[in-house]
């Protein structure tokens, strides 16, 4: 038997998310309330400039005190796609006051202050989904926090950014360099026109810090996150990586330490080869790939952006919550029992790709392998060749085996500092295999 009275929503923020969300409420509800149980009534829509048409949107509905909407006592669930860490804490913390639960795409907020969240819903009794905030309409939150709940998992490796990864893609399939495929994604609407949170790697290490604290169990903020972005990325790094079989990618890892007692999490660029699955992720795709101890390597592919990706993550958990709802239920809170500390990230193992200018004569390579033997790091391949042009320069490529990072960095300053070293062209840490 289906429930007359409706659930009441309230919406915050109506751009290229919310729309979405609005226009598959208004266009599907007859599903909706088939999978609910009860039909869902969009029942206001907070936002910043009111005189903007929405279609599809009664303009009765439009209001611009989101504060006031978030706190209304028939509300049942609130769907904040605003963005951002203020005024979203706020009407969130508001929402939780007054009885709503709360399905939100934000994981800048989530990153910077999960916790406090989850208790905050805990405490009220009432529901925290956030599925969009990880990967747009790829599911992964739920599969991590739900389907795998009863495994261990040990990593989880991914592209979590379409910007990124469609310049990247660029760069290598069509030799362009970095500023040159950054302005074609902008054009094309890829890229915003400050794209500093993609190309510096602060929306993935957000992303990275939500999907590590749910594998792990435990506590992952932003601040946790190594990030690196991919600015420095160049076409001879790209070509580099193609020697070598590889290509690159700007990756979100989250591990498990091997004897289980610290996670780390990390967003830089990386040589991957070409063998491996995420290699193939092209244009503005994502790809996140799970290591667990029982349930083995697990893949999760599509689009991690735009409108109506995120949106159809958004209206999943709604359908979720209001379930919820219905029963008199809460879904499942923070699993953060395990309380694993975070491990800096000069603790990582890893191997590195190094590309050094040097002096073109006897005894150089004995030297650049002298200063890796020094600090405890060995080198795997060695690939020298003359330098085009007037002088006597040499190019070294040095992948080293798997070494701690920190050990890996201080290498490089070592190598910086040799008479017979002109300059280290880059380096760039070699993952996936």
């Amino acid at each position: 038997m289906m429930r007359t009275r409706p659930l009441k929503v309230a919406l915050l923020g109506c751009g290229v998310v919310g729309s979405e969300v609005a226009r598959i409420m208004t266009t599907h509800a007859e599903d909706l309330a088939a999978r609910i149980g009860a039909p869902v009534e969009l029942a206001g829509v907070a936002v910043r400039r009111p005189g903007r048409v929405r279609e599809g949107i009664a303009p009765e509905l439009v209001t611009t005190d989101a504060a006031a909407l978030a706190a209304r006592e028939d509300i049942d669930v609130v769907v904040e796609v605003i963005g951002g860490i203020e005024p979203a804490r706020t009407l969130i913390n508001t929402a939780f006051e007054h009885g709503a639960s709360v399905v939100t795409a934000n994981k800048a907020l989530l990153a910077e202050d999960g916790p406090a969240l989850h208790e905050a819903a805990e405490k009220h009794g009432v529901d925290l989904y956030y599925e969009a905030a990880a990967a747009a309409a790829i599911p992964l939150v739920r599969p991590l926090r739900e389907s795998l709940a009863g495994d261990k998992v040990n990593r989880v490796l991914g592209i979590v950014n379409g910007t990124t990864n469609f310049i990247l893609d660029r760069m290598d399939s069509t030799g362009a360099g970095y500023s040159e495929a950054l302005d074609e994604a902008t054009a094309l609407g890829y890229a915003e026109a400050d794209p500093t949170a993609d190309v510096e790697g602060f929306d993935a290490a957000a992303k990275a810090a939500i999907l590590a604290g749910i594998a792990f169990h435990t506590r992952v903020r932003l601040d946790d996150v190594h990030r690196e972005g991919l600015t420095e990325v160049t076409a001879a790094d790209i070509a580099s990586a193609r020697r070598m079989g590889c290509t690159v990618k700007l990756l979100a890892i989250c591990e498990r330490a091997a004897d289980g007692r610290s996670v780390t999490a990390r967003v830089h660029p990386a040589m991957i080869p070409l063998t491996h699955p995420l290699a193939s992720v092209r244009e503005a795709y994502n790809a996140v790939f799970v290591e667990a101890e029982a349930a083995g390597q697990l893949m999760f592919y599509g689009p991690g952006a735009g409108g109506a990706p995120t949106a159809s993550a958004v209206l999943g958990d709604l359908v979720a919550v209001c379930r919820n709802r219905l029963a008199g239920a809460r879904g499942p809170g923070e699993s953060a029992y395990a309380q694993l500390p975070v491990s800096p990230m000069g603790e990582v193992v890893t191997r590195y790709h190094i590309s050094l200018d040097v002096a073109d004569k006897p005894g150089v390579l004995a030297q650049c392998a002298t200063v890796f033997a020094e600090h405890g790091v060995s080198i795997d391949t060695v690939r020298q060749q003359g330098m085009d042009g007037p002088g006597d320069g040499a190019s070294l490529v040095v992948v080293t085996h798997r070494a701690s990072d920190a050990a890996l960095s201080a290498t490089v300053e070592a190598l910086r500092r040799l008479d017979t070293v002109r300059g280290v062209a880059s380096t760039m840490r070699v993952e996936g295999e």
